[in-house]
């Protein structure tokens, strides 16, 4: 029920993924207005049990505290939605509403994976070689050279398992590639990762978000979330600047006519709704928070990387790996005495 459009959107959407991917979706908002939104969509009809609904009588709005689903709506969607994920009705809830508060309900009412302290919101930059993971873009304003060890974890695993890269390469955000250079936390971050087992290929700046250099970036929340609004306005820049030019003469015009499937495919590759939305990992379970402005493309393709996800079972293989990282390191601590 949040989000822009909704719930036409995330209705839409919905549909398109049970119809194209035979996924299983439990809507979940107020029944009556879902009921109306579906009976728009003939196609849901011959759906038979891949759709249906769970009430659900409040909503979060967009300018309400985080901590609303907790503390006030325990009745609204965004808290069903993870506590279906907690009872294993579901493996994964998808929204487009409130981010802070399907952060809080997923973190609280699903919780957070054994060895993980703070989950991490991923987001997904084209490159010219496919695509770069980077975490955390917005879920932790400060953290730990622990916690950016669980994000390198999450990001290896993500980009393994839904963005298919068979070995990801993990960069640490810095200010320059030398071992020494950037802050304390991250001169302390490159001494952990080298430890960890994983594709740890050093330090990385910010011009390599977008030239393909490496599949993973690693960072704190307060660092990516400047990376992903600044990269998410000058999309929308160029975007309006490239309109304004091609519509300026005849000439132009023209030579957008001819060449426009090329314009279309690039479109393709630095559209948001691609991907649809970003995955908060590290909780029991999958928990995708989509854009405000959401539309059915993007919500159809969120559902489809929640089910990606859910059949990597990659919530597990973090786990696994987590439980890993700290059983060696007891082990060291055990020599050290």
């Amino acid at each position: 029920m949040g989000g822009d459009y909704a719930p036409q959107s995330a209705v839409e959407g919905a549909v398109r993924a049970a119809a194209d991917d035979h996924a299983m979706i439990l809507l979940v908002g107020d029944r009556a207005r879902l009921e109306a939104e579906l009976a728009r969509h003939p196609e849901a009809a011959g759906l038979g049990s891949r759709i249906s609904i769970v009430h659900a009588e409040e909503v979060v709005g967009m300018d309400e505290p985080a901590i609303t689903p907790i503390r006030k709506k325990r009745r609204s969607s965004v808290r069903i939605c993870a506590e279906l994920v907690k009872d294993c009705r579901a493996e994964a809830m998808v929204t487009a509403g409130n981010t802070g508060a399907a952060m809080i309900a997923a973190k609280m009412v699903i919780g957070t994976l054994p060895g993980v302290d703070r989950p991490a919101l991923a987001a997904v930059f084209p490159n010219p070689r496919g695509h770069t993971v980077v975490l955390d873009v917005g879920a932790n304003v400060d953290s730990k050279p622990e916690h950016l060890r669980e994000f390198a974890v999450m990001g290896h695993f993500y980009a393994q398992e839904v963005i298919h890269t068979p070995s990801p390469r993990i960069g640490l955000m810095s200010i320059g590639e030398e071992e020494g250079k950037g802050t304390d936390l991250t001169r302390e971050v490159f001494k952990v990762l080298k430890t960890t087992g994983l594709n740890f290929v050093g330090n990385v700046e910010g011009r390599d978000v977008f030239n393909g250099a490496v599949d993973v970036i690693v960072c704190d929340g307060f660092v990516g979330n400047v990376l992903l609004k600044s990269a998410e306005s000058l999309a929308e820049l160029m975007s309006r600047m490239l309109r304004e030019e091609l519509s300026r003469s005849s000439r132009t015009k023209l030579g957008y006519l001819l060449s426009r499937p090329a314009f279309d495919r690039f479109r393709q590759r630095v559209d948001y709704s691609e991907y649809g939305a970003a995955p908060l990992l590290g909780i029991r379970g999958g928990c995708f928070i989509g854009h405000g402005r959401s539309n059915p493309r993007a919500i159809h393709s969120a559902i489809r990387r929640a089910l990606e996800f859910a059949n990597a079972r990659l919530d597990r293989k973090i786990g696994e790996k987590l439980a890993e990282l700290h059983s060696h390191e007891h082990e060291l601590r055990g020599e050290g005495r």
